[in-house]
């Protein structure tokens, strides 16, 4: 397992859990389809926020959010460190 922001770009990887007990970031991702079970497609990860796809929809989250994403990474991607 790893978090959203060790994920490859141009890599897959579905939702596993979120990191953080608050309700109110719970309900954004909720919101933004960010839910276990959801596969998500890295499209930008280098510097600045990171660009996912999710059900269609392109969207940036900042890093410190993305750390908070558990997800499984698909089979063949390597994890950055």
């Amino acid at each position: 397992m790893a978090t959203l922001d060790e994920v490859p770009e141009g890599s897959r990887a579905v939702v596993v859990d979120v990191a953080e007990q608050g309700w109110g970031l719970r309900k954004r991702l909720l919101e933004m389809g960010l839910v276990p079970g959801t596969t998500v497609e890295v499209v930008r990860n280098s510097r600045g926020p990171i660009l996912v796809r999710v059900r269609g929809a392109t969207l940036a989250l900042g890093r410190g959010l993305a750390r908070k994403i558990v997800v499984e990474v698909a089979e063949g991607a390597s994890v950055q460190p």
